[in-house]
């Protein structure tokens, strides 16, 4: 927490503030920044609020830039950082903009001569570890439902506790997150995923969030796991993986959707033992729902998804085993299958998984020495292409790709074979040219 009275400004949020103030403007940081600069953070973002009109502030900053000009708000650049300035929202005074402001960690103004200006308490919220609403929580979230995520999202990224009314408050105004466009309910997921407190997915369980906003996930906390190998329920034990793994938002969104089929699979035995058969399969699919809901770009959803279908695939720490894992999955992230695989083992009970975490570090090792030693492990390493095989009269397409394809599988299991003229060789004595 920042125990003095006075922020340590650069130099060019000092000349913003002296260019509005010499012009008889108020001009005040507000909001994230001035957060951050309490908690000892570096800010990310810079906002500056002013009773200036945005035909005003245009006028006084060389270059700027119409960023959300039906908010007011304009982007000052200044060698080469954007600093954004907004017109006060509300009766053109800091207090009355204040007000309406989310949360009151984020509701504290600062000025260089002025100090802290904090109306609502938000020093003492952030001394005291608390997310807690401007006002009435209701009021704040009907003027913007996502409210209710970024409680939660703050909570987790911040490791502070929500206010019992902002809770109660979205227990009663769940529904209203149907009104957010999923790009934005997508965003403050991530960063809930991505923080250091993934389990406040919890929090979105017990307000009835999860239920309106990604049923997929909300009914894994009623998908129980009786097994040896586990030791909580679906949902938990999804939370633990994204937990375990390193925190990058395509592999934290794969461990949170990577058993999201096993609701849909799942089976019991004679001896009571819980069966998820072909719960990957139908992952993907989920998954993909999901994904393509929230409005996740192609190379993500195509990470994840890849992700997904292998990650129970069968690995042994043979070279041979290593290298058709590699060409099924893709060398660009087949390091990413064995941390999913570590994290979802890590998620279990270690009684039975600590031995397959030991084998995943041998994998490792022999996937590093593939590709160190150039081994032959997809069709772009093979000896010999399809301009060999059209050479020998074979036609182009299908049968040149299923040829290639099974002198591959004979490379993987003999490396020696990688020979044009022993390919060749094999290519002619087991195979025929269609006319």
């Amino acid at each position: 927490m920042w125990k003095k009275n006075t922020l340590n400004l650069h130099h060019d949020i000092l000349y913003i503030i002296n260019v509005l103030n010499s012009n008889n403007y108020e001009a005040y940081l507000v909001g994230g920044c001035v957060r951050d600069f309490l908690l000892e953070r570096k800010p990310t973002d810079w906002d500056i609020a002013t009773n200036a009109k945005p035909s005003d502030i245009k006028k006084l900053f060389e270059k700027t830039i119409d960023t959300g000009l039906k908010h007011g708000t304009f982007t000052v650049v200044l060698n080469k950082k954007n600093y954004e300035i907004t017109t006060y929202r509300k009766k053109q005074n800091l207090k009355s903009d204040l007000s309406v402001r989310d949360f009151t960690i984020n509701a504290i103004a600062y000025h260089p001569k002025e100090g802290f200006i904090d109306p609502f308490f938000g020093v003492e919220d952030i001394k005291n570890s608390i997310v807690r609403c401007v006002g009435k929580a209701k009021e704040r979230f009907l003027e913007d439902p996502l409210r209710m995520l970024r409680a939660i999202r703050f909570s987790s990224t911040l490791k502070f506790e929500i206010d019992e009314n902002i809770i109660n408050a979205i227990k009663e105004n769940c529904h209203l997150i149907d009104q957010v466009s999923f790009e934005r309910i997508r965003d403050e997921i991530s960063k809930i995923l991505c923080s250091d407190n993934p389990f406040n997915m919890v929090i979105l369980k017990d307000t009835g969030l999860l239920k309106n906003i990604m049923p997929e996930f909300d009914i894994c906390f009623e998908t129980s796991q009786n097994h040896p190998y586990h030791l909580y329920n679906v949902a938990i034990h999804s939370l633990h993986t994204v937990k375990k793994i390193e925190n990058k938002k395509h592999l934290r969104w794969t461990m949170l959707l990577h058993d999201t089929g096993k609701a849909v699979t799942k089976t019991t035995d004679s001896k009571g033992i819980d069966h998820f058969y072909n719960h990957g399969e139908q992952s993907v699919f989920i998954a993909k729902k999901v994904l393509e809901r929230f409005k996740f770009d192609n190379k993500t959803i195509y990470k994840v998804l890849t992700l997904i279908k292998h990650h129970d695939r069968t690995i042994s720490p043979t070279y041979k085993s290593v290298k058709k894992a590699i060409n099924a999955v893709g060398e660009d992230i087949f390091l990413d299958l064995l941390k999913v695989q570590e994290a979802d083992r890590r998620g279990q009970n270690l009684k039975y998984s600590n031995k397959g975490i030991e084998k995943l570090q041998k994998i490792k090792e022999i996937y590093f020495d593939v590709i160190k030693n150039n081994h032959c492990f997809k069709l772009g390493d093979l000896a010999v292409n399809g301009n060999d095989l059209i050479g020998l009269g074979f036609k182009e397409g299908k049968e040149i790709g299923n040829i290639l394809n099974a002198l591959l599988g004979m490379v993987i299991e003999n490396p020696q074979l990688n020979e044009k003229e022993k390919l060749l060789k094999i290519v002619l004595e087991n195979f025929t040219p269609s006319f």
